[in-house]
Parts: structure tokens; sequence; C-alpha cells
């Protein structure tokens, strides 16, 4: 098993993870748990290989099952447990956004998508499944909060994947080094806020506004 696999597999799994927490604050049965949960995990992957013309990893890979199950199993008997730290939805959120960025480009660029291409389908291998778990759990999407960044890290993570990769140096010390580092990006705008300026003259609406 290549360390790529492995960091698909947890992005998976922490993706699936916040599908699955909220499946849980909406009250869905197991089955809603384990299918958001897999929505959220396989999504942007799936998303990403039919524009790329090639078969879904998460169903040529019988594996890839195993994330969505054992994120479902693990909210379902230790939901208390893991719902402890505040915002866990977002920090699980937040590490998928990590890895995927990074495995999503990789992935496009070894399928022999140009640059620009490359950047583009790693960021919406790591925002289609969060996308879609927010759309289908009834959720004003993150990506489109206006308090908030979300496909800017994965944007920025996925250029840089590019960019090593096409330099030729793209190693495991790289991958994990621009992983890191979306993370990051990630929970201090998540931590201080920070957001992409609105268009002039628009207000920006307040917490708990709409």
């Amino acid at each position: 098993m290549s360390w790529s696999l492995v960091l698909d597999l947890l992005g998976t799994f922490f993706f699936a993870i916040s599908g699955s927490l909220l499946a849980a604050r909406r009250q869905f049965d197991i089955v809603g748990s384990l299918l958001l949960g897999a929505l959220t995990g396989l999504g942007g992957g799936i998303i990403r290989d039919l524009i790329l013309g090639v078969t879904p990893t998460a169903f040529a890979n019988p594996i890839y099952v195993v994330p969505p199950v054992a994120a479902a199993a693990l909210v379902f008997f230790l939901l208390r447990l893991v719902t402890r730290l505040p915002r866990t939805l977002l920090l699980f959120d937040a590490g998928g956004l990590a890895l995927f960025c990074v495995t999503g480009a990789l992935k496009s660029l070894e399928a022999g998508m140009n640059p620009v291409a490359a950047t583009l389908l790693g960021a919406l291998t790591a925002c289609g499944g969060g996308l879609l778990r927010d759309v289908v759990g009834n959720r004003d999407p993150q990506l489109f909060n206006p308090r908030d960044l979300y496909a800017v890290p994965a944007l920025l993570g996925a250029a840089a994947t590019v960019t090593v990769w096409t330099l030729g140096a793209f190693t495991l010390v790289a991958e994990l080094s621009i992983s890191m580092g979306v993370l990051a990006f990630r929970l201090l705008s998540l931590r201080f806020e920070w957001h992409v300026p609105l268009a002039s003259g628009l207000p920006r609406r307040r917490r708990g506004d709409g």
C-alpha cells in the first residue's frame, strides 16, 4: 500500500466523520449516517474521476468502503466522546480538505492533466464532498459562507502540489508538508475569521444573520 493511498484513505475517513457528525445532528439513523459519511468522503473524488474519464477509485478499489463504515461506527457508538471538542465537524472537515487538495491534484497530474486543470481538480476534490454533505444535510454550504475561507486553502494546496510536482521535487515529505500547511491555514482562518472581500458596497452579514 502506497503512502498516497494511505493519505487518501485518511482524508476519506476525516470527511466521512464530518458527514456522519452532521447526520447525527440531523438525527439520521445509522444507515443515513453511513450514506452521508460515504457521500462526503467519496463524493469529491468521484466527481474528479468522472471528469478525468476514468473509473472512480471509490468503485475500483473496495478498500475505500472501509473509511465511511469506520466513521459511521465511530460516530454512532462514541458520539459523546467525538463531540467533546468544540467545532468538531469543522475540525475533521479541515483535515479532509488538507489531504484531498493534495491527493486530488496528484491524481490529476498522473492522469495527464495540465497544471491549471490539475489545480482546479485538486480543489474540486477537496471541496466537492463537503458541498454535497451540506446540501444533502440541509445545511448552508460551508463553501459559500461569506465569513469563512474554504476554497482558498484548497486552491493554494493544489497549486503548491502542482508546482512541486512540476519542479520534480515531489516526495512524501513534500506531500505531508503541503497538507499540514493547508490544515494550519484552514484552522487559522476559522480562529481569526479570515474571509474574502465581498463585492464593493455590500454589507457583510453578522453572525446569526439569515
